[in-house]
């Protein structure tokens, strides 16, 4: 005799400009969804390796084009995820521009949140996803987060971070980014710093869970939001 099926785990997707304050989103959310009941899944991981490059070659790639992720690799994680399966997904030196050998596992959990500038403009992450959330921060709030990450973080200087925004960031955002806030279901403005708005998309993805549940049977799955 088969018990009550597993209840197939929410997925929220939260995009947002370079800069946009995404990360603070995302620890917002796992901070009161309960870290035992969210798993992150964050596209910039998915970055293809360009260690066969040399180094100067590796500058001149468009790292804002989808064409600079492995997008078919992240469906296929998030596939399995949802069908209860611990996935190990690359680990990205964005320092080199290459894959690091060790991958970090990542566990299923009742909330898997996708993570990433483009994850709204690419339909087959969006089709997979039950809420899609989309980070509104203005331009140069975004630019300035950005600078300082780069030249801290990554060891860039201001003048190469600003010659690539200008020429790559800003255009990939105009074309890709900032149309895909169309599909949002839920627009955050203010970043991270929006406690409302946190508080807001917790609450919906609370339900969600709870229907999901109860469709499945009122079996839980592990973890507990």
């Amino acid at each position: 005799m088969t018990g009550a099926p597993a209840a197939r785990p929410i997925v929220l997707g939260v995009a947002g400009g370079s800069g946009s304050g995404k990360s603070t989103v995302v620890q917002g959310l796992v901070h009161r969804l309960g870290r035992d009941a969210v798993t992150v899944l964050c596209h910039d991981a998915f970055y293809r390796d360009l260690s066969h490059l040399a180094p100067d070659e590796r500058e001149r790639v468009n790292f804002d084009h989808p064409d600079s992720l492995e997008t078919d690799l992240l469906v296929a994680d998030l596939g399995r995820l949802l069908e209860g399966a611990t996935v190990h997904v690359p680990s990205y030196d964005f320092t080199t521009h290459t894959r690091r050998p060790a991958k970090r596992a990542v566990e299923p959990a009742p909330v898997v949140i996708v993570d990433g500038v483009l994850v709204l403009a690419e339909r087959r992450l969006r089709e997979l996803m039950d809420l899609k959330v989309f980070v509104d921060t203005a331009p140069d709030v975004r630019l300035a987060r950005r600078l300082r990450r780069d030249v801290v973080e990554r060891g860039r200087n201001a003048a190469s971070v600003l010659d690539q925004y200008e020429t790559t960031v800003r255009p990939m955002h105009l074309a890709l980014v900032e149309p895909s806030k169309g599909h949002a279901d839920i627009v955050i403005t203010e970043g991270g710093h929006n406690q409302e708005a946190l508080d807001a998309v917790a609450s919906r993805v609370r339900s969600l869970l709870s229907d999901r549940l109860g469709e499945a049977g009122g079996q839980r799955p592990r973890g507990k939001p």
